[in-house]
């Protein structure tokens, strides 16, 4: 039998576009998946990037000073240990991977961890341009073209767009994004219910011959007036 895949879809936003030049990491978000199918295990968190956040990310994000000011830093275990330890061993799916990765490791770097070798990261925005080359391969385009709901998309977020992401990643390797989905098992348990009782608009024909259906009959009459089908037949 072969291993489960895990994997993670995986975003960082930061303060700014070049780690070289002191930019930092200021959210993580991970939407963990097995075998391609999201399980409903989430990692999310701020960062305190001890220096000030761009304006373009504050348009981008929405993520203020002022909401960092109280973050853990990036070295705090309930940050560095804890996402540490929600990966473990997956592999890391990510849209321009490169540019996660090189903050991911930068951020690991500082806090005396190992890197996360290239060989784990998977990157969707490859995976388009090869899919579909000349067009978009921006999150939003492929969202758009594969019919991916953007409407709680005001600002940019690492959760929600691992979320995104994660869609986006079946539909790539040639799944469907409805047999993706966020929701409860009891929300998921009830949508089922409600496709499981759907009627065909038709009865299916009947293929049982009269002779079957007289020695049934019979065989229920040797069963007595309390005869479960006498009841609900």
């Amino acid at each position: 039998m072969s291993e489960d895949i895990r994997e993670l879809a995986f975003d960082t936003e930061t303060t700014g576009l070049h780690h070289l030049e002191g930019d930092r990491v200021i959210e993580i978000g991970a939407v963990e998946m097995i075998n391609h199918i999201p399980t409903g295990r989430t990692f999310r968190t701020l960062i305190n990037p001890k220096r000030s956040v761009s304006e373009d990310t504050v348009r981008i994000t929405g993520i203020t000073d002022d909401d960092l000011k109280d973050a853990p830093y990036f070295e705090h275990p309930s940050v560095v240990d804890a996402f540490l330890e929600f990966m473990g061993d997956a592999i890391l799916v990510a849209h321009n991977a490169g540019f996660d990765r090189n903050f991911l490791n930068m951020e690991l770097e500082k806090c005396g961890r190992a890197p996360i070798p290239t060989d784990r990261w998977i990157d969707t925005a490859m995976m388009a341009r090869k899919k579909y080359p000349g067009a978009p391969a921006n999150l939003d385009a492929l969202c758009r073209r594969f019919e991916i709901s953007l409407e709680s998309r005001t600002f940019h977020g690492a959760l929600l767009d691992s979320q995104l992401l994660a869609s986006v990643y079946l539909e790539l390797l040639g799944g469907r994004a409805h047999a993706f989905t966020f929701e409860s098992e009891e929300e998921l348990s009830r949508s089922e219910r409600k496709r499981s009782a759907r009627q065909r608009p038709e009865p299916l024909q009947s293929f049982i011959l009269e002779e079957e259906r007289a020695a049934h009959a019979a065989f229920v009459d040797s069963l007595g007036d309390d005869a479960i089908w006498k009841k609900v037949g």
